[in-house]
Formats: C-alpha cells, sequence, structure tokens
C-alpha cells in the first residue's frame, strides 16, 4: 500500500510539472507572436521615419548652403559697397577729439620698422580646444624663442598656465602638462600680454588712508618677468577716468598689444565716452610715448589689435552674431579709413573676449566663449587697392 500511494504522488507531482511546462510554452507562443506582430507594424513606421530623417537632413544642408552662399553674397556686396569711414562729421568740422592737443597727442607716429602691411581678409580659423570659462586669453610671446603657450583665464586672477608647446596644450588632460606661474596681484579684465618674456597686465591701484576717490577710476601697468617671477616695473597708467574701451566687455580697461612696432595699449576714459584711444608705450620702462584719440565708437566694440601701427576694431551684437572688423586707425597716417578693407570673422560661439596678434606668425590668438581659436590672415601692402 504504500509503495501505490508513492507512485500515486510521483505520477501527480510530474502530472503538475508537465502542465506548467506547457502553460511556459504556450505563454512564450503568445509572446513571440506579438513581437512578430509588433516588429511587422513598426517596420514600416521605421521606414517612414527614416526617409523623414534623410529628407530633413537633406534639407537642412541645402539651408546651410544657402546660408554660405547668402553670407558670401553680402561679403561680396560689402567689398563692393563698403561700409562709410568711422569719422563723424561734425567731428571733421569742428574739430572732434582727433584734433585736440596735449603734448605729443594725436601727432603722426613714425615708423621704426619697415612694415607696412594692412589685413586683407581673415583666410580660415582653427579651433583648438575649450579650456576655462567665458572670458580670457590665450597666446604666445612674439619674440620668444620657444613655442610655449600662455594662458590667463578669467578676468580677476593671480595663477596664469603655461604650455611647453600648442601639442600639449590641446590634449584631452592638457592641465596636467602645464605649469603655474603666479602673479603678485590679480588682473584686471582680459587685456594681458606676453612680450619678451614678461607678462604686462594691469591692476587696480592700493587705495590711499582715508578712502579717498583719487585712484578710483585708474589702473597700474606691472611688467612682471616670467623666468625670475618678479615684478620689475609699474607705472600708473597717464589717463583719469578710464571707462572699458570695448562696450560689450565690460571687465576690460586697459587691453595691451604688440605689434611689429612694439607694445600698445587701447582705452577709453570719460573726457569722450564715445571713442576708443590708443597710446604707444615703451616695454622697457612704461611710459607712454604717444597718444591718439580715434574715431572709432566704443558702442558693439567686442575686441581690438593692431598691426604694422593700424588699430583695428571689431565689433559685434549684444547677442553674439558674426564679428567684423569696422574700424581702423592708423596712428603713423598711412592707411586711410576709406581703404582699409573691413572683413567678417567666420562663424563661431559667441563674442571674442581677447584678440592677440602674432606678429612672427600672422596670426590672431582669439578666446571665444571658452574657445581657443587661430584666425590666420591675409595681408596686403597699405598702399594697394581695397
Amino acid at each position: 500500500v504504500t509503495q501505490w500511494h508513492c507512485s500515486q504522488r510521483t505520477w501527480a507531482g510530474g502530472h503538475g510539472v508537465r502542465e506548467r511546462l506547457a502553460q511556459c510554452q504556450d505563454q512564450s507562443s503568445r509572446h513571440a507572436a506579438e513581437l512578430r506582430d509588433f516588429k511587422n507594424k513598426m517596420l514600416p513606421l521605421l521606414e517612414v521615419a527614416e526617409k523623414e530623417r534623410e529628407a530633413l537632413r537633406t534639407e537642412a544642408d541645402t539651408i546651410s548652403g544657402r546660408v554660405d552662399r547668402l553670407e558670401r553674397e553680402v561679403d561680396y556686396l560689402e567689398t563692393q559697397n563698403p561700409a562709410l569711414p568711422c569719422v563723424e562729421l561734425d567731428e571733421k568740422m569742428t574739430g572732434g577729439p582727433g584734433t585736440r592737443g596735449k603734448g605729443r597727442r594725436n601727432e603722426k607716429y613714425d615708423m621704426v620698422t619697415d612694415c607696412g602691411y594692412t589685413i586683407s581678409q581673415v583666410r580660415s580659423m582653427k579651433i583648438l580646444k575649450r579650456f576655462g570659462g567665458p572670458a580670457g586669453l590665450w597666446t604666445k610671446d612674439p619674440l620668444g624663442q620657444t613655442e610655449k603657450i600662455y594662458v590667463l583665464d578669467g578676468t580677476q586672477n593671480d595663477t596664469a598656465f603655461v604650455f611647453p608647446r600648442l601639442r600639449d596644450f590641446t590634449l584631452a588632460m592638457a592641465a596636467r602638462k602645464a605649469s603655474r606661474v603666479r602673479v603678485p596681484f590679480p588682473w584686471v579684465g582680459t587685456g594681458q600680454l606676453v612680450y619678451g618674456g614678461f607678462l604686462y597686465f594691469a591692476r587696480r591701484p592700493p587705495g590711499r588712508p582715508g578712502g579717498g576717490g583719487e585712484l578710483e577710476n585708474t589702473l597700474q601697468l606691472i611688467k612682471f618677468h616670467l623666468a625670475n617671477r618678479t615684478v620689475v616695473d609699474s607705472s600708473v597708467f597717464p589717463a583719469e577716468g578710464l571707462i572699458p574701451p570695448y562696450g560689450l566687455t565690460a571687465d576690460t580697461y586697459i587691453d595691451l598689444a604688440a605689434d611689429e612696432e612694439g607694445l600698445w595699449a587701447v582705452y577709453a576714459t570719460r573726457e569722450d565716452d564715445r571713442h576708443l584711444c590708443l597710446a604707444k608705450l615703451d616695454p622697457q620702462t612704461l611710459d607712454t610715448e604717444q597718444q591718439w584719440d580715434t574715431p572709432c565708437p566704443r558702442e558693439n566694440a567686442e575686441a581690438a589689435f593692431v598691426i604694422c601701427g593700424t588699430l583695428y576694431v571689431v565689433y559685434n551684437t549684444r547677442p553674439a552674431s558674426r564679428a567684423r572688423i569696422q574700424c581702423s586707425f592708423d596712428a603713423s597716417g598711412t592707411l586711410s579709413p576709406e581703404r582699409a578693407a573691413l572683413p567678417y570673422f567666420p562663424r563661431r560661439y559667441g563674442a571674442h573676449a581677447s584678440l592677440r596678434y602674432n606678429p612672427r606668425e600672422r596670426q590672431l590668438y582669439a578666446w571665444d566663449d571658452g574657445y581657443q581659436i587661430v584666425y590666420k590672415l591675409e595681408m596686403r601692402k597699405k598702399e594697394e587697392e581695397v
């Protein structure tokens, strides 16, 4: 009897397993059939979606081509119908900022080199990488014998990154390849310059006892030896009531520049709050050799640079768009505004926080919303027609 009961239970248990297996097989068959049905329904939809995506891609390529053609046509039309030179009529007639005399102010500059080139066009651009915040500058030493890259991130900082060469800067973990140079005072804005082994930058001078306002709108220029890491000279910039020279770059009060002729400074004052001023500096002593009131407006200016003694001012709009050289001022008087080219920069990310010209390479090192860009320039003789 006991054996019969055991056989009954074994048969019953086996029968239950077979039922469950059969149920699983039925469910699997139903799921497989549902998946096949779903796949059969989705395949036509996916094909339609793929066709629509290809159509949108083709349309986007067509629109991009039309935009490029339109930009080329606009550039062509502007070369045929150049913008009016940035000299206001009332200043010509009544003697505006360009006619005031203050010592050596507004006298023609005597060139010390045979440099006689001007920009013909911005030939190309190369985006190197993104490093740091939206405002800063990066550059090479135009007089240096090495390929070092100097990166100064931010508008109020005291530490510069120095990379052995451009290739090290472009690496993904670039900061590991960099040495750090700390200056004794934080710089102001993005107007710094590396020139001849020195870092030139502007700082706020310390306030006088009692909190007087005499130094409120002045800046002190610092000459810092990068190898010895010492301050070798300093000078209060000889201009009162400094204001940001560029309407779109509010943190910069003095923008230092270097070209074939040496060291320059771009600035503006409350005395004429509508236009830029230019000064030629002695890189050894920081003395101001000459000053000029230029006709270039501050409004919508974002950056500037100097080539062969000519100031080129770059303009944009507050909602960042394509930048353009829209005003030039030749301190030597060789290049008239009417004969200067006014080229656009290629499309990019936002707005220039700084532009540094390298006369040895004839390139611009640009900082654009945290992206580091190189612009190659095409030049022509100043005497040639546009």
